[in-house]
């Protein structure tokens, strides 16, 4: 089976999160597994959020991908978004690129290292939950000490050229406004509106982005901004160093007020930041506490920005194994978003991810992955394998 076809029977196999049931899908891995003489176990948690990992972890090399993906609604879709349609050279559907062509590709260079008669170096890890916390996928197998630390590639969507070493941090907040209700008709002469509030607060958090940060390291601002080059020819625009040096905010949900004539007596925001090097993420929730000093303000979720040195035999390797696939240079680059590299690399994980896909593409309609991108991962994932059963 190619890594292609393999690709399209992950996409047909449901596995949007919410809800974040991935039996089904670890089901269909599992059996790929078993049949190259991969030993695995099925880890399970409620609501069928299943992992996989490998029953007796070598400690050497480790390959993870996640198996969930992002909802979809089939309305404007060229195809159907689970059809996985292998069409025009490409893999249509919902996590062609983000990422099941990644766990494809990473299961098909398993089977030909195998099939050549090596030793398999690498240790498995297909997770659930990557699109929400991650507490029931890579947060639960490594609280439960299924994976040793080593040497990890997680095959997140990338540049072809450009493996990614590092990312901006994070800041989800919670944030619950009070106001003093009253007859909707006087005010703003009285009362105090919740909702009015909240926008205040909004417009407090646009002038955070307004800041830029220094990370206080001359390599990583070279990183930085040969990596916002790369972002600007991804999406071909302008002001991409902006999107790793500021502060970066996201309303992403916003519900207040109890009816039209009611001055609003409470109203709830969910705030995503992304926090850039050189940004202290206590000194800036507390300036945001200090701002909104009546409102109720609450974590979600919050990481550092992390990354792996570029000069790790990792990256070393892996840009070498690029580079004999491609037969140009490669270079790394940090990420603007986060991934569950945040959580490998605060437990050590020396954590590098590279990967088939259109970042384009990702979460949008019409999401593919070029037949070719899967093919090359296979061969660059390949390569690194080899490296490192040479070592053994």
């Amino acid at each position: 089976m190619t890594p292609a076809h393999l690709c399209a029977d992950l996409v047909r196999i449901r596995s949007e999160n919410p809800p974040g049931d991935t039996r089904d899908v670890i089901g269909y891995i599992r059996d790929f597994t078993d049949s190259c003489g991969i030993k695995t176990r099925v880890i399970r948690s409620k609501g069928g959020k299943y992992n996989l990992v490998s029953a007796k972890p070598k400690g050497r090399l480790l390959f993870c991908g996640h198996v969930d993906v992002v909802p979809a609604l089939s309305r404007s879709w060229r195809h159907d978004p689970f059809s996985g349609t292998i069409e025009d050279g490409k893999v249509w559907g919902r996590g062609s690129t983000d990422m099941k062509g990644g766990c494809a590709s990473i299961l098909s260079a398993c089977r030909e290292v195998i099939d050549e008669g090596h030793e398999l170096p690498a240790d498995l890890a297909f997770v659930c939950d990557e699109e929400t916390s991650g507490t029931n996928g890579i947060r639960k197998l490594i609280a439960g000490n299924m994976l040793i630390p080593c040497d990890t590639l997680i095959a997140e969507p990338t540049p072809p050229l450009s493996p990614n070493v590092g990312q901006k941090g994070l800041m989800r907040l919670c944030c619950i406004f009070h106001g003093t209700p009253g007859h909707g008709s006087l005010y703003p002469v009285k009362g105090v509106s919740a909702v009015m509030e909240a926008f205040s607060f909004i417009e407090f958090i646009k002038t955070l982005h307004t800041r830029e940060y220094d990370p206080g390291d001359p390599g990583l601002s070279r990183l930085i901004s040969e990596s916002s080059e790369i972002l600007g020819e991804i999406f071909s625009m302008e002001g991409t160093k902006d999107i790793l040096t500021h502060v970066m905010f996201n309303p992403g949900t916003i519900e207040g007020g109890e009816k039209a004539n009611i001055v609003a007596q409470q109203c709830s925001l969910e705030l995503d930041l992304r926090i850039p090097w050189g940004c202290s993420i206590p000194v800036l929730l507390e300036e945001i506490r200090t701002h909104a000093p009546g409102a109720d303000i609450s974590v979600i979720n919050m990481s550092e920005p992390s990354i792996t040195s570029p000069d790790s035999l990792l990256v070393t390797r892996l840009l070498e194994e690029i580079k004999n696939v491609h037969h140009q240079p490669a270079r790394p680059m940090v990420q603007w978003a986060a991934s569950d590299a945040r959580y490998l690399r605060r437990e050590g994980f020396p954590v590098v991810e590279y990967g088939p896909g259109e970042i384009q593409a990702l979460h949008a309609v019409d999401e593919h992955v070029t037949v070719e991108s899967l093919e090359n991962a296979v061969r660059v994932y390949k390569g690194l394998m080899l490296r490192y059963s040479d070592e053994a």
